[in-house]
């Protein structure tokens, strides 16, 4: 298995800069650019417009700028192509291992039920002790990992007993739809259409192993910039206000993300319902778990080194 060690993870940055035109360095920014993936509280807000509504005020205006996944997205903020983002627990983990220029804003809800590991309903898997031996999609880096380790510790495995096929959402999909992997460890929607489309056995969802948040995260020089406090502070704002709408309007929510992403309308309403929407402060029993997270994959030799996960936490800077 290939780590990413702080010289790959330089270079990727180095190169994701060059191609973005980024600076790498901090200034007071008149277009914020906020990196996303298709999913939720993001989604709500882009539709809403709150971000931009917010921020009007400040005379800054929002380029959304979307991922497929979490590792990139933190290469983008490293570089300070994008100033924030959101991520599940393990991306900035592995960010943070290899030097990245990133703070720790905010806290969201975990996926919860939306994260899970299924698996072909043709495989004969029925347990995650099945899973020995057996090929299993993931994506590297990212929230499902994490999954898939502690559920495999949890059940006496470890993740050298499983052969992992490292896939990014779409490709995952494809080789699970083909039968070219047995299982799968994923998030919605992904998880929404594999469960309407293949009806696969799930064998484990997240909060039956886990108890970790998803991250609002900032580039770290952007946000150690006393007047980009302001900018900071009436994005989260804007986030409540629009994940407190979006926690009491699930089908409007499924319609939303429904139109924007072209997943179908079943699928979308079986993510919508058991999504956790909200934004809150990073309390020390939230950073606990993400530091139980940085050790477990220091122990299992997956981050180059060990991590102090307060050391990246941000805290408001006054002018």
């Amino acid at each position: 298995m290939t780590r990413l060690t702080r010289r790959s993870f330089g270079l990727s940055a180095l190169a994701l800069a060059a191609l973005a035109g980024a600076p790498l360095r901090a200034e007071t920014v008149s277009t914020l650019k906020i990196g996303y993936q298709k999913t939720n509280l993001p989604v709500i807000a882009q539709r809403q417009r709150s971000l931009e509504t917010a921020l009007a005020p400040l005379g800054v205006t929002v380029d959304w700028v979307q991922f497929a996944a979490g590792p990139p997205l933190v290469e983008a903020l490293n570089v300070g192509a994008i100033q924030l983002g959101w991520t599940g627990d393990a991306p900035p983990i592995f960010g943070q291992s290899s030097g990245a220029a990133i703070s720790y804003v905010a806290a969201l809800p975990p996926n919860g039920a939306g994260e899970a590991i299924i698996a072909r309903p043709d495989s004969g898997i029925a347990t995650l002790a099945d899973l020995r031996g057996r090929k299993v999609a993931v994506g590297k880096g990212t929230s499902a990992q994490n999954l898939l380790i502690a559920a495999l510790e949890a059940h006496g495995l470890a993740f050298r007993d499983v052969e992992p096929v490292f896939l990014g959402p779409a490709d995952a999909a494809a080789a699970f739809g083909s039968g070219a992997v047995d299982a799968w460890s994923i998030w919605d929607p992904f998880l929404a259409i594999a469960e309407v489309t293949h009806k696969p056995v799930v064998l484990i969802r997240a909060p039956e192993v886990l108890r970790v948040n998803t991250w609002f995260l900032a580039n770290r020089d952007f946000a150690a910039e006393a007047t980009n406090t302001p900018v900071i502070e009436a994005v989260l704002a804007a986030l409540k206000a629009a994940a407190s709408w979006a926690d009491s309007h699930r089908a409007e929510v499924a319609q939303a993300l429904h139109e924007v992403t072209g997943v179908p309308i079943a699928a979308q309403t079986l993510a919508a319902d058991r999504a956790q929407f909200g934004i809150f402060e990073i309390t020390p029993e939230i950073l606990a778990a993400q530091q139980d997270t940085a050790d477990r994959f220091f122990r299992l030799g997956l981050i180059p080194t060990a991590i102090t996960v307060s050391d990246a936490l941000w805290t408001p800077a006054k002018g």
